[in-house]
């Protein structure tokens, strides 16, 4: 048995039967809802001819999946599209505003309509990665028993949002952004149709208003459909939507971008192999996307540090100094003035010469440290702040370095068994020449005292 839809909530706009289909009132995004496949524009991987997700929906064969993309590319439509191809009952249901318990009354019902009447029930879950590891396992007995199939509808990535169980009983399906010219015809087809759309107005929109729509929507069909729907509100008694508008419509455009969700990383690993690729622009751009979009500046302060040491390291010194005093600078500024500062080590620091020689010589380091952990200090440069340990032996022949001719002792400072051994093998950008020639006539002093033959541990640049 349908329940009573909630006038403010998942179902508002619908009728009470369990299908997407919306009410006359409702938003214009709501009811220029395509109805089949055939009306669903954008999304051609996986609704074109001979796509996957079309086979199943035109065979009535969807198993449970999860769509996975950006707000307003579809997801939704699709569940309302095998609402109709199906024999199964339909149960929509949103994660952000119900709870578990309604989830079990669902099932419940599920289970004795199958019992019943051998009806099928498909639940569709939106916004499914709301619900936590809990809620999301009690799914699982019913997706594996075949008492419903589960359709989630996500924005987050599922890999991180989706618990593993889940994952393995679905088919992830994803759904990219809706092109520009895929947002123009939606535009096109919402003026035109008398039923559903705002074809009675008898409304045109010139071609610039509609170019702008169509950049300014994000490829997010429902933010373009409720802009048009407002435009053709400001028109008044014209005929024509202008671009003034489509601009006073739309308002402010918001950054999509999520803190802790997929798209925080997606950003800062742009922002980080800009960087490392020498590509200032780049760098500027996901910099400003990330601070637009709410990002913490100190957690971008400090990947530009880890930037500074991972990617040009003793190539330019000093890029690890201009990482640092941004994060000062910042903090003593606050934005918008320390914006200027990040961006400022973010240009300095994709220009610098790159070289990630120290940062694959310490992991060379670390890794030969951990195997050999009993290695014992070389006894000459022990501390030896007891008799009994002077008596030992501990710091028994150690020459100051500053005191030997060229500042370097004839004298080991590795274990004897790693003796001659490299973990840092400078290369041949910024300041590492002069820093290798340095190493090298150290290491010709040292040698003086049969340091040993070298084995090179570290890596080259790559």
């Amino acid at each position: 048995m349908s329940r009573e839809p909630d006038l403010f909530g998942p179902d508002a706009g619908r009728p009470a039967s369990g299908t997407l289909e919306a009410a006359a009132g409702a938003p214009l995004a709501a009811r220029m809802r395509p109805r089949s496949i055939d009306e669903f524009l954008g999304q051609p991987a996986l609704v074109g001819e001979g796509a996957a997700l079309r086979e199943l929906i035109e065979r009535d064969r969807v198993p449970s999946l999860i769509l996975w993309g950006p707000p307003g590319c579809g997801k939704t439509t699709l569940a309302g599209i095998v609402a109709r191809r199906t024999g199964a009952r339909f149960e929509p249901f949103s994660a952000v505003t119900e709870g578990i318990d309604r989830v079990r009354e669902l099932i419940e019902q599920a289970a004795e309509r199958k019992r019943a009447t051998g009806q099928d029930t498909i639940l569709f879950v939106d916004e499914i990665h709301r619900f936590n590891k809990s809620q999301q396992d009690a799914f699982l007995p019913h997706v594996e028993a075949g008492t419903i199939t589960l359709i989630g509808a996500t924005t987050e990535n599922p890999s991180f949002e989706v618990v593993g169980p889940l994952l393995s009983r679905t088919r992830v399906f994803v759904l990219e952004p809706l092109g520009r010219e895929t947002v123009a015809d939606l535009s096109r087809r919402a003026l035109s149709d008398r039923e559903r759309g705002l074809g009675e107005q008898g409304l045109a929109i010139e071609d610039e208003a509609l170019d702008r729509l169509a950049d300014s929507a994000d490829g997010d069909a429902r933010r373009a459909l409720n802009a048009l729907e407002t435009a053709a509100h400001l028109v008044g008694d014209a005929d024509t939507i202008l671009l003034h508008h489509i601009e006073s419509a739309l308002q402010r455009r918001f950054a999509r971008y999520d803190k802790s969700g997929e798209e925080h990383y997606n950003l800062i690993s742009a922002l980080h192999k800009s960087v490392r690729g020498s590509d200032a622009d780049g760098a500027l751009y996901w910099l400003a996307r990330m601070l637009d979009g709410g990002e913490d500046p100190m957690y971008i302060a400090r990947r530009l540090m880890r930037m500074a040491v991972e990617d040009i390291g003793l190539a330019d010194p000093a890029a690890l100094q201009v990482a640092v005093a941004a994060r000062d600078a910042f903090h003593f500024l606050g934005s918008p003035e320390g914006d200027l500062a990040l961006a400022e080590a973010c240009a300095y620091l994709a220009a610098a010469p790159k070289s990630n020689r120290l940062y694959r010589g310490f992991g060379a380091a670390m890794r030969t440290a951990r195997d050999t952990p009993a290695e014992a200090v070389p006894l000459h440069i022990r501390n030896a702040p007891t008799r009994l340990m002077k008596d030992l032996g501990y710091g028994a022949g150690y020459q100051y370095d500053p005191d030997a001719a060229g500042g370097v002792a004839a004298q080991t400072y590795l274990p004897e068994s790693l003796s001659g051994t490299r973990f840092y093998e400078p290369g041949d950008e910024g300041r590492e020449p002069e820093i290798g020639r340095r190493l090298d006539r150290a290491r010709r002093l040292r040698s003086a005292a049969g340091a040993g033959g070298d084995q090179e541990l570290g890596g080259t640049n790559g």
